[in-house]
């Protein structure tokens, strides 16, 4: 490989005579926007012990000194309510009897909706087939009282 030739810069490429600006410099900024923030910083973690050495163990409990377990703010519910709205329509495409899953899976994919820490596309599908399969259900009890006589026509 040859060694590559450089020219010197025309007039119109010359140097900027005096230092080059900072950006925001007609505001009077004199340090760069990204330069370091001083803090001030405190001593953290764990105690040490006697001797100044402390090793550290996980927690296995909580604040309160009970045992760790698992609460029903860590349950996922938007499966569970997924699960029910395919089980409702599944039943909902033979049978009436099917709605009260669907309005299970209807009340579970609202709440699942309005937790932070669930899957928001599984419990939105969840609402939308929970609310087909009480459609299909309610659609097919009307259905049974219309040729039974009971609701008459």
């Amino acid at each position: 490989m040859t060694d590559p030739h450089l020219d010197k810069p025309t007039p119109e490429v010359a140097p900027a005579g005096g230092s080059t600006a900072l950006p925001g410099a007609s505001k009077g900024y004199a340090q760069l926007p990204t330069g370091p923030v001083p803090f001030a910083q405190t001593e953290s973690g764990p105690d040490a012990d006697v001797h100044g050495v402390a090793e550290w163990e996980p927690s296995t409990s909580s604040r309160d000194g009970a045992k760790a377990e698992r609460t029903v703010e860590d349950a996922r519910l938007a499966p569970w309510a997924l699960f029910a709205a395919i089980v409702a329509l599944a039943t909902s495409m033979f049978v009436g009897w099917g709605i009260p899953v669907a309005i299970v899976s209807v009340m579970a994919a609202l709440m699942s909706l309005r937790r932070p820490i669930e899957n928001r596309e599984m419990a939105t599908w969840a609402l939308v087939l929970g609310l087909f399969a009480a459609l299909f259900s309610a659609g097919w009890l009307l259905w049974a009282t219309m040729q039974s006589g009971i609701l008459g026509a």
